[in-house]
C-alpha cells in the first residue's frame, strides 16, 4: 500500500479557466491496520513497509528471506489518516478539488466522514470535487483493500472464459492473478549510495526494417524521482533548498568532481573506477561535475548510476562573463541539446545547473563591470535562462534546473535571473571559503540550506610529489613549491592555519622537516572540514536565528588533475589524503558530533538512517599520559529520527572536568560514540577541550608495526607509548588504501587493514619487508 507524490488541494475560479492557491497535503499521516490492531506515524509520499521498518516492527524488507516472512503486509488492509486545517478561505473559490497521483491501489477515500470516490488505478491520477465537503479543519483517510485479495475477487468473478497467467512461474515467488489489477508489480527503484539498491533493468528494442534488415539495441533502464524543495520553513525568513529522492528527503554528502587529469587520454576505465568507488568508501552519495571542467565521458555517468552517486551536473560554464552573438549562442545551443540528449537517460544526474559562480560574479563585481551593468545582466539573461534553460525544458523535464551555483533559487528567479545576494543563507545553495579565520570555531560557517562548495589546502604525499621533482625542490619555500601553488598566498595560509593548533616543524633535516610539513598540513585540512562539514550535518533538523534547515554538504574538491597542492581529498592517481579517511567517518550513516558554545559542550547524534534508533551516547576522557580512561559515563537511551539530528548530551565543560578529577582543559581529549539496541555502532569521535600546542602531556607516542598477510589484504599491527594523535600509516607509492587512518590511539593496541589495488611482487616485497611510516602530533 503505497500513498505516493502528490496529495494536493486545488482551488479554482469559474470553470477553473484560473487556477487559484494550492496546499499540498504531503507530510506526517498516521497509519493504521484494518482491524484496528496496529497505529503508527507515517509519512507522504510513502508506503505501510518503509513506517513500519522506520519504527522499527520490521527489519530491511530486502534482507534474506523478509520478503516472503513479510507477505503478510500485503494481505492486510490498511488506512493512512490525516487532520489539517486549509491556510486561506476557501469561500472565495468557487470549486475545491482534492487531487491524488500515484495512490497504490485500490482505496475509498473519505474527508469528514463522507466517501468522496474510490480508486482502483495506480497509474492514473485523480481528482475529486470536495466544495460541499471541506470545511477549514478537515480529517483525511484513504481506507486501503489489499491489493492480493482484490485480484484474486476479481479474477473469480471473471467467469466467462480464462485469462492467463493465473499465477507466476513458482520460481519467481509473486503473487496470482496481477494480470486482473493495474498495479506496480515488482515497488524496484534506484537509490542514492546508503539508501537502497541501485536496481536497473535490461531492455532490448529491435527495430525490424525493409528489406530484412533488423537493428537491436540493448539498455539499462532505472526508475527514480527526484525532486528539489523549495518551500517555507517555520521560523525562518526564507526558503528550503533540499532533493527528495523517491519521495524521501536526502542530505547530499559529498564533493566536487574536476578532470582526472590534464590529458584526458590518461584517463583510463580502472582510474575512473578508482576514483568513484573511492567516493562511495568515503560514505559519500553525490558528486557535483564542477562547470570549469569537462561534461564526463559515458563510463563516468554509468559507474555514478551503478555506484549509486548523484551527480549534480554543471554545463561548462565558470568564473567568467560569456559573449552573446549569434555564432557563439548556436554552438552553445547545439552543445546543450547533445548533451542534456546524451546524459538525460542516466538516473544519477539529479539537477542541471547553468554555471558555476558567474551570477555571485556579475552581482559582486569580480569582473569592474558596474559601468555597464545593464548591458552584462542582459546577456546573462539571454545565455542562461533564454537559452540554455529553454533547450532544458524542452529536452528534460524529469529534472530541476537552476541557473548558477551558488544560486537563491527560487528567490533568484522572482528577483529577474540575478539576485541581490546570491550568497544568502536563506536561499539555495553557496559557496564558503575562510583561510583567515580560525577553521576550529565552528561559530565562522554559514548556517545554509546547502553548501555545494567550502574547503582548505593541503600538500599532497611526499611519494607522489616525488615523481615530478627533484632534490633541490624538496623544501617547502622552494622554487618548485612555489611554482606548483596556483591559489594566492596559499602556503602561507596553510602554516597560517596550522599554527593557530600546532608547534610547526622544527626538525633540522630539510627533507624530514618537509615531510612533517606536508603531514601536519594534511592534518590541518582534515581537522578543518571536519569540524565545517559535522557543523552542516548537525544543522539539518534546526533553526537558529532563522538559519539551518541545512541539507548538503559537498565540500571541494574530490581529485586532483596534477601533483600539487590543492583542495582535494584524493591525490593525483588516487592516493587517499588524510582528508579522505576523515570524510569516511564524518560522513557516516551514524555519527556524534561534539562541539562547544559558551563553554557548554555538545553532543549531537546525526542519521542517515531510514527508521529510528534507540541510541545511547559513550563519553571518555583521557589524560595525555594515560591510556586508560580517566572516567567514562554513558547516557540512557534517546530516540534518534530517522534523517535527523538531535542534541543527545549537554553539560558545561568545568563540570565535565569535575566529574573526571584530575582533568583540565590542557590535560585531558575526549572521545565519543553512539551505540543501538540493533548492534549499530558510529564511529568513534573525539573532541579538543584546547589546542594541541597547548596540551600538557601530550608527548611523542612510540608507535610500532607489524604486519600480516590474511588473504589478499594485509594486517598492520600498533602498538604505542601512549595517546596519539592523528596516527598516519604510509606505504608510499603502493596503490592502495587502510580500513582507517590520521585517527586518535587510545588503546595500547590496534589493528588496521590495506586494500591493496594492484599488488605486484614488488609492492608486496615492500609490504612483507619493510616498516611504513607511521606518522603522529606531540611534543
Amino acid at each position: 500500500m503505497h500513498l505516493h507524490l502528490l496529495a494536493l488541494l486545488a482551488l479554482c475560479g469559474a470553470g477553473c479557466a484560473v487556477a487559484g492557491p494550492s496546499y499540498s497535503l504531503q507530510g506526517s499521516w498516521w497509519v493504521s491496520q484494518g482491524n484496528g490492531s496496529l497505529e503508527l506515524p507515517g509519512t507522504v509520499p510513502g508506503c505501510v513497509y518503509r513506517a513500519l521498518y522506520q519504527h522499527g516492527l520490521i527489519q530491511d524488507p530486502y534482507y534474506r528471506f523478509n520478503d516472503l516472512n513479510y507477505r503478510w503486509i500485503s494481505l492486510e488492509n490498511w488506512t493512512y489518516s490525516k487532520k489539517f486545517k486549509i491556510p486561506f478561505n476557501v469561500s472565495n473559490w468557487q470549486k475545491v478539488k482534492l487531487i491524488f497521483e500515484g495512490v497504490d491501489t485500490v482505496a475509498e477515500i473519505l474527508l469528514n466522514n463522507v466517501t468522496i470516490g474510490k480508486t482502483d488505478n495506480m497509474f492514473t491520477g485523480y481528482s475529486f470535487d470536495i466544495t460541499k465537503v471541506v470545511r477549514d479543519t478537515n480529517s483525511l483517510e484513504l481506507r486501503f483493500q489489499s491489493a492480493v485479495q482484490y485480484a484474486k475477487l476479481q479474477s473469480k468473478a471473471h467467469t466467462s472464459y480464462p485469462v492467463p497467467p493465473a499465477c507466476p512461474p513458482k520460481e519467481q515467488k509473486g503473487e496470482c492473478h496481477v494480470n486482473f489489477i493495474r498495479k506496480e508489480i515488482a515497488v524496484e527503484l534506484w537509490w542514492p549510495h546508503g539508501h537502497g539498491n541501485q536496481t536497473g533493468y535490461n531492455m532490448t528494442i529491435l527495430f525490424v526494417l525493409d528489406g530484412s534488415l533488423n537493428i537491436e539495441k540493448s539498455a539499462k533502464v532505472y526508475f527514480r524521482t527526484v525532486q528539489l524543495i523549495e518551500e517555507p520553513i517555520q521560523g525562518s525568513p526564507g526558503l528550503s533548498f533540499y532533493f527528495k529522492i523517491n519521495g524521501l528527503p536526502i542530505f547530499l554528502k559529498g564533493s566536487n568532481w574536476i578532470p582526472a587529469d590534464s590529458f584526458q587520454d590518461k584517463v583510463t576505465p580502472e582510474l575512473l573506477q578508482l576514483l568513484l568507488q573511492s567516493v562511495v568508501d568515503a560514505n559519500m552519495n553525490t558528486l557535483r561535475v564542477w562547470g570549469g571542467g569537462v561534461y564526463e565521458r559515458d563510463e563516468f555517468y554509468e559507474l555514478c548510476n551503478e555506484l549509486g552517486i548523484m551527480v549534480w551536473q554543471d554545463f561548462m560554464f565558470a568564473c567568467a562573463l560569456y559573449p552573446v552573438e549569434q555564432n557563439f549562442l548556436k554552438s552553445v545551443r547545439a552543445e546543450v541539446t547533445y548533451q542534456i540528449r546524451r546524459l538525460k537517460s542516466h538516473p544519477c544526474i539529479i539537477i542541471w545547473s547553468g554555471n558555476n559562480e558567474n551570477e555571485v560574479a556579475l552581482r559582486m563585481n569580480w569582473f569592474q563591470t558596474s559601468f555597464d551593468l545593464e548591458t552584462y545582466f542582459k546577456d546573462y539573461v539571454n545565455l542562461y535562462v533564454r537559452n540554455i534553460r529553454e533547450i532544458v525544458l524542452q529536452e528534460d523535464k524529469s529534472r530541476p534546473f537552476i541557473a548558477s551555483s551558488p544560486t537563491n533559487g527560487a528567490k533568484t528567479v522572482a528577483e529577474g535571473w540575478i539576485s541581490e545576494d546570491p550568497d544568502s543563507s536563506l536561499y539555495g545553495d553557496i559557496h564558503f571559503y575562510d583561510y583567515l579565520s580560525d577553521c576550529w570555531d565552528w561559530k565562522v560557517f554559514p548556517k545554509a540550506r546547502l553548501v555545494s562548495e567550502y574547503g582548505y589546502q593541503s600538500w599532497p604525499s611526499f611519494s607522489t610529489l616525488e615523481k615530478v621533482s627533484t632534490k633541490e625542490d624538496w623544501s617547502y619555500g622552494s622554487h618548485f613549491f612555489f611554482h606548483r601553488q596556483h591559489h594566492v598566498n596559499g602556503n602561507d595560509e596553510m602554516l597560517q592555519q596550522a599554527n593557530l593548533h600546532f608547534i610547526l616543524p622544527q626538525r633540522k633535516d630539510s627533507l624530514l622537516r618537509l615531510k612533517d610539513t606536508i603531514y601536519l598540513t594534511q592534518v590541518m585540512q582534515s581537522q578543518c572540514v571536519k569540524t565545517e562539514t559535522e557543523f552542516y550535518l548537525r544543522s539539518r533538523s534546526e533553526i537558529v536565528d532563522g538559519q539551518g534547515h541545512t541539507m548538503g554538504a559537498l565540500y571541494w574538491q574530490l581529485n586532483d588533475i596534477w601533483q600539487a597542492p590543492s583542495w582535494a581529498s584524493l591525490e593525483y592517481g588516487g592516493k587517499w589524503k588524510m582528508l579522505h579517511y576523515f570524510a569516511r567517518r564524518f560522513f557516516a550513516p551514524l555519527l556524534p558530533v561534539g562541539f562547544e558554545d559558551k563553554g557548554v559542550f555538545y553532543v549531537y547524534g546525526v542519521s542517515d538512517l531510514h527508521r529510528d534508533y534507540n541510541t545511547k551516547l559513550t563519553v571518555r576522557l583521557y589524560t595525555w599520559r594515560s591510556l586508560k580512561p580517566l572516567c567514562s559515563l554513558m547516557t540512557s537511551s534517546a530516540v534518534i529520527k530517522a534523517g535527523e539530528a538531535t542534541i543527545l548530551y549537554k553539560e558545561p565543560v568545568p563540570e565535565l572536568l569535575k566529574r573526571c578529577q584530575g582533568c583540565t582543559r590542557e590535560t585531558c581529549v575526549v572521545s565519543f560514540h553512539l551505540s543501538t539496541d540493533s548492534d549499530l555502532f558510529s564511529p568513534t569521535n573525539y573532541h579538543f577541550l584546547s589546542s594541541p600546542k597547548d596540551a600538557k602531556g601530550l608527548v611523542k607516542a612510540n608507535i610500532t608495526v607489524s604486519i600480516s598477510k590474511k588473504g589478499g589484504l594485509f594486517v598492520f599491527n600498533l602498538k604505542t607509548s601512549a595517546v596519539a594523535l592523528f596516527v598516519w600509516l604510509d606505504v608510499g607509492s603502493i596503490p592502495g588504501r587502510f580500513s582507517d587512518n590520521g585517527f586518535l590511539m587510545t588503546q595500547k593496541m590496534h589493528s588496521v587493514l590495506f586494500y591493496p589495488w594492484k599488488l605486484t611482487s614488488k609492492s608486496q616485497r615492500a609490504l612483507d619487508g619493510e616498516c611504513p611510516s607511521a606518522y603522529s602530533v606531540g611534543e
